[in-house]
């Protein structure tokens, strides 16, 4: 365990080569094996290469099954304990509306979680609602979305310390990486 605690990487929707060809060079320079204990990721990755350069990275690595996942053997959805923590990981194809907070909300006491990780929008969010949170990582690669031509590349590290979990969102804007900061406490 590091001094930030569990370090988490949330990644997901990378697509490749269906919707774009590789993840950004600034990204996989971050990406190193040996920085993060654990991966969760949505899904949507595109092909084995990079199934396997995910599992390099980590020793705890679990993904959800995306809608464009064909012919693997991964489950839709999936309960993770890490520290205090009950982190609930799907792809996101399932919740309607894509990312409402409600249908969110549902799927979260459905599966009992603390921290529910989707994705499928391609647009990567933190949100709180009825005292359980949400994180949605984006798309890894800036891969198309059908819902907005302004997708950014990004991913999440959060770092899980007792109750308390602080998110590093990674954004590519206009070719340098962006870090935004927050906190996340777990509720009684």
């Amino acid at each position: 365990m590091s001094q930030f605690g569990e370090l988490v990487l949330l990644i997901g929707d990378l697509h490749i080569p269906q919707r774009s060809v590789d993840l950004p060079d600034k990204f996989k320079e971050l990406l190193v094996p040996g920085k993060v204990q654990h991966i969760l990721c949505t899904g949507n990755v595109g092909n084995r290469e990079h199934n396997d350069w995910l599992k390099s990275l980590a020793a705890n690595v679990h993904f959800a099954r995306g809608d464009f996942d064909e012919g693997i053997s991964v489950p839709e959805q999936k309960l993770v304990t890490i520290g205090d923590w009950k982190i609930g990981l799907i792809h996101g194809h399932q919740v309607i509306p894509w990312g409402d907070k409600e249908a969110l909300s549902n799927i979260q006491r459905m599966m009992d979680c603390d921290l529910l990780v989707s994705g499928h929008t391609h647009n990567s969010s933190v949100e709180s609602y009825d005292g359980k949170h949400f994180v949605n990582p984006g798309s890894a690669t800036g891969a198309y979305s059908p819902l907005t031509s302004d997708v950014k590349p990004s991913f999440f590290i959060v770092a899980l310390q007792g109750r308390d979990a602080t998110t590093f969102l990674y954004e590519l804007v206009d070719g340098n990486v962006s870090v935004v900061k927050g906190t996340l406490s777990k509720s009684s």
